[in-house]
């Protein structure tokens, strides 16, 4: 680290050159390429991706996307012949657009149905002829602005179903408030406006080169389209902290008198080895993602494990050539004074490690470690006691996939679907499709008895079954439930009918059925995922325990950090289910009301989570252990650990919650999830787990925390988390303060 240091001083200008250069070509490749997002969240080995398949072969028109365009008058009937002609001739246009396989209208035998009983609503059907994760957006766009275009004060025209289910975007404020609330926050810790803009200036440069790469990379694998806005919420939170840290360390570097060289090398050596064990964590437990073996997934843990790599690279690399370029004046005025020998030389700006052992116990920080140290038990209760009401709510977490009910009441996409429940019943924004194999007149038979068995189904409120065409053995049977898409009984009633239903008919005879649909492929997903959520929470687990076993020489601390980490990734659960399953604010957050949480949520949050929390239990306990080594008192060596680390994981926290606040409200559902669930738990593992909980088990823990069977302290490989101590440190001082007696 020391050896890359002095390289990108030295060179600083080529370096600044390079990442400049690098950006600039990406940023071509992608405005060339474009991006190729897809959203297929399909399972390959379920029930509803066989159906999907079986559809592509024999009823194409039926297999792609589709979407509804919704009709309303006032008054009167919508098969009154104003109405009629305008709608029909809207619609015959739409069958003729690029892209669309078929339009079923009301005002045909075929789409008789599609009216409501009050005769005051009507919908067309519009089949495409791709899915909804490959649809060109020119060719949807086309047909909503060909609906529209039939819009009257006394005609309502929305468009809904999953190919018009526009998922606003977020709102391009979002990053510009988090930056700036992150520079705020920088600019009265550091007193000083270029201190404070490099950790953004260095974030933003590895964010928006992580975005560019990831539009290339939409091109060779399954990206979602939140990839990009997730990697943002990510990098920037991490990339500001970690340089963070390394301009933190120089400006105390240079405050010992160190010259500008040095300073940053012994910066990257120190904050800098610990900025890549941390990032390393963060994207290894990213990638434990991979080993689900689900695409979409896979895509967006590989872009936010890109977005984290990349803003490492820069903190590492851009960072110490612009430190390099900037020289004194990453210092306050203040500091440069007393550097010029008008002053004595403190630490009076920034968080920052005390200039000595010596100086653990002055301020807010050293008095709050004091207090843990006195009163651990009842502190940790306390935490515990928090931490769990928090987590509580998370025990009650509904995966699904939100419908266009929870999108915003302004869209269009949620006045088609309000408009659609109250003419014809919740149900109709969900059917579900039922692919169906009769090989012969037996299994037709069958098929025309398990039709009639459906429409007496509880939970079904109308069943449509087109007859194969002649020598076809194919046919699809549409299912309308009587309860919403995201609702549980639509869930129930799936399981129904694949275990008792449905298997009924094919008994005795030929007849295959295959339950699927929108709502039955996110039905598979969120099961899917759930059947792997102990594995990959084992995993992240098991692997964060080694991680930190090597770094600290201990079993005790990485066992406390794994049960903290646990309590952190409830809390984020938590939070999340309280605002976006039970509705405690989602409509002040603009993204609609309460309903179940998107299955890959809760695997992203616990991943990006672990990763985050493991940070700051290395930046706390390496201090701790630092300390340990010179003194083997670990009473003190945790209070010192604690005082020294506090001020400075505190403001990184108050960083990190800023911009993950910032993106909850930007708009958008799933990216508000992660700003609310992240937010939350950055708050309260910061203040409540790194500041209490861990700090007083160990010093309940006393030595124990250090111990290390002797084989395997030889068979661990070594590895120093801030490299070797910038200054040799003072004696040791006896304590004076009080210290219970550790049974």
């Amino acid at each position: 680290m020391s050896a890359l240091a002095r390289w990108c001083h030295k060179h600083r200008v080529l370096v600044v050159l390079l990442w400049v250069g690098v950006l600039a070509a990406l940023a071509i490749s992608a405005l060339s390429a474009g991006a190729k997002y897809s959203n297929d969240s399909s399972m390959p080995d379920t029930e509803s991706a066989t159906a999907i398949k079986l559809m592509q072969a024999n009823a194409p028109a039926v297999a792609g996307a589709s979407g509804t365009v919704v009709w309303q008058v006032e008054s009167g009937d919508v098969g009154d012949p104003g109405v009629r002609g305008e709608m029909s001739a809207v619609l015959d246009r739409i069958a003729h657009s690029p892209g669309v396989a078929a339009v079923v209208t009301p005002y045909t035998d075929e789409g008789a149905h599609q009216v409501s009983p009050d005769r005051h609503t009507a919908y067309a059907t519009v089949n495409f002829t791709e899915e909804e994760g490959d649809l060109p957006k020119a060719d949807v766009q086309a047909v909503e602005d060909m609906a529209t275009s039939a819009r009257t004060d006394a005609l309502h025209v929305e468009l809904g179903g999953g190919a018009f289910n526009e998922a606003p975007s977020v709102s391009k404020w979002s990053e510009l408030i988090g930056i700036g609330m992150a520079a705020l926050l920088l600019l009265l810790v550091f007193r000083s406006a270029w201190a404070a803009a490099l950790p953004v200036i260095t974030a933003v440069a590895g964010v928006v080169t992580a975005l560019m790469a990831t539009v290339l990379l939409s091109h060779l694998m399954t990206l979602a389209d939140v990839t990009p806005t997730l990697g943002a919420l990510i990098g920037l939170g991490v990339g500001i902290d970690y340089a963070l840290f390394i301009v933190n360390r120089h400006r105390r570097n240079l405050m010992h008198g160190d010259d500008v060289a040095s300073s940053v090398a012994k910066a990257l050596n120190t904050s800098g080895r610990a900025v890549v064990f941390a990032g390393l964590t963060v994207v290894i437990a990213l990638l434990g993602m991979l080993t689900l073996g689900i695409g979409i997934l896979n895509g967006m843990a590989l872009g936010a494990a890109l977005t984290v790599v990349l803003t490492m690279l820069a903190a590492v690399t851009l960072l110490p050539a612009l430190l390099g370029m900037l020289g004194s004046r990453v210092l306050s005025r203040r500091q440069r004074r007393e550097l010029a020998g008008d002053g004595p030389r403190t630490q009076s700006d920034g968080p920052a490690h005390a200039s000595s052992r010596g100086s653990a116990a002055d301020g807010f920080w050293g008095r709050w470690a004091d207090r843990v140290r006195r009163q651990p038990k009842r502190l940790v209760a306390v935490a515990v006691v928090v931490m769990t009401v928090v987590a509580i709510p998370a025990l009650s977490i509904r995966l699904g996939s939100p419908d266009a009910g929870n999108n915003p009441p302004a869209s269009t996409s949620r006045k088609a679907y309000d408009i659609l429940a109250d003419g014809f019943g919740p149900g109709f924004n969900g059917p579900l499709l039922l692919a169906t194999q009769t090989p012969d007149d037996a299994a037709r038979q069958a098929l025309s008895g398990l039709v009639d068995r459906l429409d007496g189904t509880d939970g079904v409120a109308a069943v449509t079954a087109s007859a194969p065409a002649p020598g076809q053995t194919f046919s699809v049977v549409t299912v309308v439930p009587d309860s919403a898409p995201q609702s549980q009984a639509t869930s129930d009633l799936i399981e129904h009918l694949r275990d008792d239903v449905v298997p009924a008919a094919e008994q005795g005879n030929d007849l295959r059925v295959y339950v699927g649909g929108t709502t039955a492929t996110n039905n598979d997903f969120a099961d899917a995922l759930i059947a792997k959520l102990p594995l990959f929470i084992g995993i992240i687990v098991a692997l964060g325990f080694l991680l930190l076993t090597v770094a600290f020489r201990s079993l005790l601390v990485p066992l406390v950090g794994a049960l903290t980490n646990i309590l952190t990734l409830g809390t984020a659960l938590g939070a999340i289910v309280l605002v976006f399953q039970h509705g405690w604010g989602s409509e002040l957050l603009g993204v609609g009301s309460a309903g179940p949480i998107e299955a890959f949520v809760p695997i992203l949050v616990i991943g990006v989570m672990f990763g985050l929390s493991m940070d700051y239990q290395v930046f706390l306990v390496s201090r701790m252990r630092e300390e340990w080594t010179h003194t083997g008192d670990n009473h003190r060596a945790v209070r010192v650990g604690q005082a020294e680390t506090g001020q400075v994981i505190a403001v990184a926290a108050a960083i990190m919650f800023s911009v993950f606040a910032a993106f909850a409200g930007g708009g958008m559902r799933v990216i508000a999830t992660f700003g609310v669930g992240l937010a939350a738990a950055i708050a309260l593992d910061a203040i409540v787990v790194r500041m209490i909980l861990v700090p007083g088990l160990m010093h309940l823990c006393g030595r124990a925390n250090w111990w290390l069977p002797t084989w395997l302290d030889k068979a661990l490989p070594r590895i120093s988390v801030e490299g070797a101590p910038e200054h040799t440190p003072p004696p040791v001082v006896e304590e004076t303060v009080p210290v219970p007696v550790q049974r």
